[in-house]
């Protein structure tokens, strides 16, 4: 663990299973500032707290909620089918099916959310909104309860170090293209 200028404890990728817990986290504060984000609008249109808010829910999404999507399914799934993980194929394919609906509704939440960080007087969708927040929430629920813990019984240490290594590395690989995770 690494402490954050805040002082909150950070894991680091040598316990990688804690790190995608802590982004369910963020992901679910990213979530939060959706919902508040739904409220505010019709009562201050898109105003400068707004356009930030729009800004950092995009941003969230469009960089750190995509490695964490490619974290799981490029590394963290293939580990578990390959451990003989009981259940694990079907567990693979739920969450598969659900980061792809999630990506769907990003494609289309997002359009609205790049109008309002531009100033644009418009309203999300509040029916898709609510739809995105309750999935994403389910989700991690369902990850937090299901995947995490039989990921922590049934991964040995070097698949765990393999998933750490492979996390680290996916995030050098895109800052050094100059994004932010």
């Amino acid at each position: 663990m690494t402490r954050s200028l805040l002082g909150e404890a950070a894991p680091g990728f040598d316990h990688p299973l804690d790190v995608l817990e802590a982004c369910h986290g963020r992901i679910a504060k990213q979530c939060d500032t959706l919902d508040k984000l739904l409220a505010h609008l019709p009562a201050h249109g898109p105003d400068a707290q707004a356009q930030q808010a729009a800004r950092a829910v995009m941003t969230y999404f469009d960089t750190a909620a995509v490695h964490h999507h490619d974290d799981e399914e490029r590394n963290l799934f293939p580990l578990l089918e390959q451990a003989g993980a009981p259940g694990a194929c079907d567990l693979v394919e739920t969450l598969t099916l659900e980061h792809d609906k999630l990506a769907l509704l990003w494609r289309r939440l997002r359009a609205d959310l790049q109008q309002i960080e531009q100033g644009v007087e418009t309203l999300l969708d509040e029916g898709l909104s609510r739809r995105f927040i309750a999935l994403y929430r389910s989700h991690l629920e369902f990850e937090n309860t299901r995947l995490l813990p039989l990921a922590r019984q049934v991964l040995g240490r070097s698949e765990i170090e393999r998933l750490g290594r492979a996390m680290a590395a996916r995030r050098a690989l895109r800052q050094a293209q100059g994004e932010r995770t």
